[in-house]
């Protein structure tokens, strides 16, 4: 198969003569593979680089650089030393094979090629790395999931915990105001706690596919003016001005929970971020056959690296809003998948001390949606 769930498996085929690569190239395309081709070392070693290939059918007997020389280069890359490697060779003798799996290879097929065969040895290592790549994501998945425990979770407790042991033992001792204090700390240890729990819990049920997705018509407007409402308060607290622009026609095809927690989690990241007098805006663009909505605030902004690992589950990014507020960036990461699953995108703009645009995108009609999502009213994640 081409596919495994929505992936289209790469493939770049070296070989020195035209021929040969024609020869391979027919008898793969017949599975839809997505394919590329290189008559040289150099070319091979260019593309690999460019292209995340998700195999390799490698001649060794080219002139120049040889399939020797251009697997030891892939091996010593870190951008493409995972990439399986498949020798196609004339040279089967026990010495030559040795040698490629020293290097690095993970099996070879003898030249001139037999259909079935090459067939099924490109099937087998392009599930084998698929399987691969899924226990990889799944353990940095469990790391992360660990990593919040141990740390995120961890710490508001113990805030709460010292916290309610000074009220405990002090109370007698304590004028009003002091105690109104610890209250609200106490007040915000707990809700930072519960915000965190209801993410990993909506984070766990999409990795375990026990949250529901419902796409119907949705009114973009009504879910921004919802959520500006709910946030208002702690804005103002900021002196934070806080608006939307979204008009109450705008309609999109999405599941309305995931939109929700996008939009609200959106908004609460750029009010944390944006200091005393700022603003915090959330507007809508109709481009094609989606709806482009945008969180645009004024806040403290981003380095280029920190925008880059905003959405990587294997880097932990947290860094404390303007009036220290914790986060741990699950939220973000949620929101990336929830706006994938619906069919759209998520993006960055941002600027040191120039603000941010966090920009998401979502299908207009269910027609828009069936090109990149499956046709199901209502599917498991």
């Amino acid at each position: 198969m081409s596919t495994e769930g929505d992936k289209k498996f790469k493939i770049l085929i070296v070989d020195d003569v035209p021929k040969n690569i024609q020869v391979a190239a027919n008898i793969l395309q017949k599975e839809g593979y997505l394919m590329a081709f290189a008559q040289n070392g150099t070319t091979a070693l260019n593309q690999a680089r460019c292209t995340k290939f998700d195999l390799i059918l490698l001649d060794i007997m080219m002139p120049d650089m040889d399939g020797y020389e251009v697997c030891r280069e892939l091996r010593s890359d870190p951008a493409t030393k995972d990439i399986p490697i498949i020798f196609l060779t004339a040279k089967t003798d026990t010495d030559s094979v040795i040698r490629g799996f020293d290097l690095g290879a993970m099996d070879y097929v003898a030249k001139p090629f037999n259909g079935a065969e090459l067939l099924a040895r490109v099937k087998t290592h392009l599930e084998l790395n698929h399987t691969r790549e899924q226990l990889v994501d799944a353990n940095v998945t469990k790391d992360k999931f660990f990593s919040i425990i141990a740390h995120d979770l961890k710490n508001p407790f113990n805030a709460l915990i010292g916290l309610s042991k000074m009220l405990l033992n002090q109370l007698d001792r304590m004028d009003e105001a002091k105690m109104k204090e610890i209250v609200r700390m106490i007040y915000d240890s707990s809700n930072h706690t519960y915000q965190l729990l209801e993410n990993l819990l909506d984070w766990s049920r999409m990795q375990t596919g026990k949250m529901q997705w419902k796409p119907m018509e949705i009114g973009i407007g009504a879910i921004a003016y919802e959520n500006v409402c709910l946030l208002k308060a702690g804005a103002e607290k900021k002196e934070i001005s806080l608006s939307s622009d979204v008009g109450s026609d705008t309609l999109a095809y999405a599941d309305p929970n995931m939109v929700t927690m996008v939009v609200r989690n959106l908004l609460s990241n750029a009010v944390k971020f944006t200091g005393k007098g700022g603003s915090v805006h959330i507007c809508s663009e109709t481009r094609d056959q989606f709806e482009e909505i945008a969180v645009i605030d004024t806040g403290v902004g981003m380095k280029p690296e920190d925008v880059e690992k905003l959405f990587r589950i294997d880097v932990h990014h947290s860094t404390p809003g303007t009036d220290k507020e914790a986060g741990t960036g699950l939220g973000l990461i949620l929101c990336r998948d929830f706006i994938q699953k619906n069919g759209g995108d998520i993006r960055v703009e941002s600027e040191m001390g120039k603000g941010s645009r966090f920009v998401f995108t979502l299908p207009k009609s269910a027609g828009a949606l069936s090109g990149r999502q499956p046709s199901e009213k209502s599917t498991n994640i």
